[in-house]
């Protein structure tokens, strides 16, 4: 026996420093996914809740070194890991002497608005968003409420690997405060909102058929739309996070929402991503519209009543150009991701904002993608065109866009670039993200990029009209083979 304890004593002293200050620089493991708004992966290969603790008291030692010095605010999607990396970020937190605000389970947009209105030093989300339930991530917050920024992301990668962080003594260990109030003042925020005619919705009496994907979204989402006066139908609404499908609200995976539109006999369907930050549309035939018009929809809620610039990404249908050109103001693409829209809106002044997948940016609330405020002016659009989402739809020219997403060598992109400009030399060509190629009569365009979600290339096609966009898909297809 006494050689048994000696064993383990050994063994707890080898461990115990490691223990007590974080080991710097962090070797982030080769198969995690790292992007400027964090890391994701598997969960017990590459994330484990070591590594979700190390990088979260990194962060938040970081933002020390940032000059922040309010607490630090954390909350989760459904996923069954949840639980599990939030204790970790936590732990993480506490030991370099963070305070730390727990949110819970909450909405995405709704921790990001909680950071922004108690001006914290920052957060971390922790959701994988649209990837499979065996995926986690966690998700950088600055102070404003919005991602770390290409600039700051780099200096916290640099902070990784040189930094060494001290542990904070026992008697500097703070408290973890508990917040369970966030989401109503996240939906007092959307039913304020001078776009919104909260009576009018109501008088209406709209029944939205809800697709919440067993996310964290469908308990805020049902109390949304009951404040609207809706009535709702709805499937996968426990926020357990085994999610029934394909997580990811892109129109082949809303098979079973079309269908409850049609048997409800409802007038507009919505589905959600489990963390609540991107919408997407099925019209009152129940046929999925898709996630870009979306944007659409609530871009022209603000600009009736507010005209003034609007900022997408580069992979955005250009029916948004057909919304802006509409009220005659300008429309500027950034590259894709959310912080990179929200900086352009910044600059730019943006009344309004986005992404084609579904993620909606109001800066009246806050510069984050928001699937509740954008379920809110998507059923004002419908007051405002006293009709079904095809009629509001109708306003603008219709386009048919593909999305493919491709196992392609990233290392790889920089020929297969050079090889699609020389072949359509003919396009306009913008190398801001990856290769965008778009033609003078802004009918039709291509965008090639590595994702920084997945471990594949994206590639969007759109045209005019199915056919179109199906042959100029297959035509780079043909040539991205030559390349791999």
């Amino acid at each position: 026996m006494r050689e048994l304890f000696s064993l383990i004593a050994g063994r707890l002293q080898a461990c115990w420093p490691a223990y007590l200050r974080i080991q710097m620089p962090i070797t982030l493991p080769q198969n995690l996914m790292v992007s400027v708004s964090g890391v994701r992966g598997r969960v017990g290969n590459p994330l484990t809740p070591e590594l979700m603790a190390q990088i979260a008291a990194a962060f938040g030692a970081f933002m020390k070194t940032e000059g922040a010095g309010g607490p630090i605010y954390i909350g989760r999607d459904s996923r069954v890991s949840g639980p599990m990396f939030s204790r970790a970020v936590i732990s993480g937190l506490q030991s370099i002497g963070a305070r730390v605000v727990d949110l819970g389970k909450v909405p995405t947009p709704t921790l990001m608005l909680a950071v922004e209105q108690a001006q914290a030093s920052g957060g971390i989300v922790i959701t994988a968003s649209h990837n499979p339930a065996d995926w986690n991530a966690l998700k950088l917050v600055t102070g404003e409420g919005v991602f770390l920024a290409k600039e700051q992301s780099e200096h916290f990668h640099q902070f990784l690997n040189k930094e060494d962080v001290q542990r904070a003594s026992w008697d500097l260990i703070e408290p973890v405060i508990e917040d369970r109030e966030a989401w109503q003042r996240h939906l007092s925020g959307i039913l304020a909102l001078p776009e919104v005619d909260v009576e009018a919705i109501k008088r209406r009496g709209i029944r939205v058929a809800l697709d919440c994907v067993n996310g964290v979204g469908g308990p805020a989402m049902a109390e949304l739309l009951s404040e609207l006066g809706c009535t709702v139908e709805a499937i996968g609404m426990n926020p357990d996070g085994r999610f029934p499908r394909d997580p990811e609200p892109t129109a082949a995976n809303l098979t079973e929402l079309c269908e409850l539109v049609r048997d409800t006999g409802s007038e507009v369907g919505f589905a959600i991503d489990p963390d609540a930050d991107r919408l997407s549309l099925v019209d009152e035939t129940g046929k999925a519209m898709g996630e870009d018009l979306t944007l659409a929809f609530a871009a022209s809620v603000v600009l009736v009543r507010n005209p003034g610039p609007v900022v997408t990404n580069l992979s955005t249908s250009q029916v948004l150009d057909d919304v802006a050109d509409s009220f005659s103001v300008p429309l500027t693409r950034a590259p894709v991701g959310e912080i990179n829209v929200a900086q352009q809106m910044m600059i730019e002044g943006a009344v309004v904002g986005g992404e084609g997948n579904g993620g909606v940016i109001l800066p009246a609330l806050h510069h984050t993608r928001d699937a509740p405020l954008a379920a809110a002016l998507i059923l004002q659009a419908l007051i405002d065109v006293d009709g079904p989402p095809s009629v509001a739809a109708a306003r603008w020219p219709s386009y048919a866009i593909v999305k493919e997403k491709i196992g392609f060598p990233r290392e790889a992109l920089p020929q297969a670039y050079e090889v699609l400009e020389s072949d359509l030399d003919d396009a306009i060509v913008d190398r801001a993200d990856g290769l965008r190629l778009s033609w003078r009569d802004r009918s039709t365009w291509l965008h090639l990029r590595p994702s920084g979600t997945e471990p594949v290339v994206r590639l969007i096609v759109e045209a005019p009209d199915e056919g179109r966009a199906k042959a100029l898909l297959d035509h780079v297809l043909g040539l991205l083979e030559g390349e791999a």
